[in-house]
């Protein structure tokens, strides 16, 4: 079973980023959205998917494959 939650450092393997990078989002108010409890940063893999998705380039080689 997939876990609904994950850490930074899951989050940032998910992602193909580094740990720090996502760390420095936050501070900033950018990268994906969290959910902070008490010092413990989680983010939903579901919004992580969200998050990547909403940077997906389309190509003229892949609007061709949706005809």
């Amino acid at each position: 079973m997939k876990p609904n939650r994950v850490t930074t450092t899951d989050a940032a393997l998910i992602l193909g980023l580094s740990a720090g990078t996502l760390e420095v989002w936050r501070c900033h108010g950018r990268g994906p959205r969290y959910k902070k409890i008490g010092r413990r940063v989680f983010y939903d893999v579901r919004d992580l998917e969200e998050f990547a998705n909403a940077y997906t380039v389309e190509t003229v080689d892949s609007m061709d494959m949706k005809s």
